[in-house]
């Protein structure tokens, strides 16, 4: 059977989602058939048919509505998100305040949609004519959502398509679709009309029918498999597609090193290691190799990692059982190609041990793919050039951080990375709502980030008179 055809398997009567730390289930969804979200994409065609003459004020009213929502019950979401994707229940506070920036920013920023005039006296006839460029809704957006930020990264396509305009109707993830659900009903609750936000449920085979629906716009977070696979689906229908990265942290002999550490520890083990932009790769400069390397096991050795519920806990569980499984096996793989395992390796279950390795070898699959677990892969460099030709090589492109103090060394990596973003004394995976976000090469097509965002969502239109 081909992976097409596994995908397009019919789905069970209901998906139970259980709790990766203790199995528990905490809550049921009901998959949808190819029909039904063919009727919720008509739906959405006729809600947006209107709501495309609203104004940039009644758009950010409703942004904002949803906004305060969130507010309103930001315990029992953050709780939940806590319960069905494993995150500490700190992360998953700070997410459900992010969701609500999301949406607030993007109902500032529909106040700024706007277009140019441009005199088209420079080709011959064009002197008494003008062009009038504006931006137009797109129609109904079709987004599909990962399981690692349920609530926020299903706002980030959430915001700015409707303050563009448009209507949507997403898919989450089935390992964690219960804060989407809540967002949709919440919307209804804020003067949302119906039909505009609609959430359907399942797993592949829903995404396919989705992409295959006449919809206007696919935006998709995921894996780059799956993203081919919904882009062949979707046909000629545009698609926005942040589809994962491999990023690499620069340490420099000058940088400030309890600050690196700091960061690397914190943006590689935040949701367990499972952010698409985490540190997944540590190049230390071989200078500061040796006296990083070791605060570096010391810090993962102090992380406190057990049940998510507990404040006191600062890791969680990775999403399941088979996401453990893999991360065990590359890290065997890697120790017998040669790599130090220095901490961690160890866990049970969906709970893994924070882990650091060196001598990575860069051909090894922990280190060559994404790794989606709380593993930092360290490299050692001297020649700043062979370890930017070494990242560039790999097939994604998403976001560097490099920590140093010379500025010929800051220019000449944020000039020669082939990434979406460069962050300076900062890690990869550091991001502001409202900047655009996303990666070249396998990293994905397009940019998420509220402003950009709501220009990718628009078409633009030119009346030259």
């Amino acid at each position: 059977m081909s992976p097409l055809s596994q995908r397009l398997q019919p789905a069970p009567d209901r998906i139970e989602i259980t709790s990766p730390y203790d199995g528990r289930v905490v809550g049921r969804v009901q998959p949808a058939s190819a029909d039904a979200i063919l009727a919720a994409v008509r739906r959405a065609h006729a809600a947006q048919v209107e709501f495309a003459f609203s104004t940039p004020a009644q758009r950010r009213d409703l942004l904002d509505a949803l906004a305060a929502a969130i507010a309103g019950e930001a315990e029992s979401l953050a709780q939940l998100i806590c319960a069905e994707v494993g995150k500490t229940i700190a992360e998953a506070r700070n997410e459900v305040r992010r969701a609500q920036n999301t949406l607030r920013l993007s109902g500032d920023a529909a106040t700024f949609l706007d277009g140019e005039v441009l005199h088209c006296g420079i080709v011959a006839g064009g002197a008494n004519r003008q062009a009038v460029i504006t931006y137009e809704p797109t129609g109904v957006v079709g987004a599909i959502t990962p399981f690692n930020y349920p609530l926020n990264l299903l706002c980030h396509k959430l915001g700015p398509a409707i303050a563009a305009g448009n209507a949507v109707v997403a898919k989450p993830s089935p390992k964690a679709p219960l804060a989407a659900q809540r967002l949709a009903e919440l919307a209804m609750e804020s003067g949302f009309p119906p039909g505009l936000f609609q959430v359907v449920h399942g797993a592949a085979a829903e995404a396919i029918a989705l992409a295959r629906a006449p919809i206007d716009l696919l935006s998709f977070t995921g894996g780059p498999a799956a993203g081919l696979a919904l882009k062949n689906a979707a046909g000629l229908v545009r698609c926005l597609m942040e589809l994962g990265g491999n990023d690499p942290l620069f340490v420099m002999p000058d940088a400030d090193l309890p600050s690196a550490i700091a960061t690397a520890i914190a943006q590689r083990y935040e949701i367990a290691g499972q952010s698409c932009a985490a540190v997944k790769k540590l190049y230390l400069h071989a200078d500061i190799h040796d006296a990083m390397l070791d605060a570096l096991v010391e810090a993962a050795k102090a992380i406190r990692h057990g049940d998510p519920l507990d404040p006191a806990i600062q890791m969680g569980p990775v999403i399941d059982t088979q996401s453990a499984a893999q991360v065990r096996t590359r890290i065997e793989a890697a120790t017998a190609s040669g790599a130090r395992l220095l901490v961690g390796g160890t866990g049970q279950g969906a709970m893994l041990a924070p882990s650091v390795l060196a001598d990575v070898p860069p051909d090894s699959d922990l280190f060559a793919q994404e790794t989606f677990g709380p593993v930092i892969s360290v490299r050692r460099f001297t020649d700043v050039g062979a370890a930017i030709a070494e990242v560039n090589a790999g097939a994604h492109g998403l976001q560097a951080g490099v920590f140093s103090n010379d500025h010929a060394v800051l220019k000449r990596f944020s000039r020669e990375l082939r990434v979406g973003g460069v962050m300076i004394n900062e890690g990869p995976d550091f991001r502001a709502e409202h900047v655009p976000f996303g990666g070249i090469k396998g990293s994905g097509l397009g940019r998420e980030g509220v402003r950009i965002a709501l220009r990718e969502m628009s078409e633009t239109k030119v009346v030259i008179d």
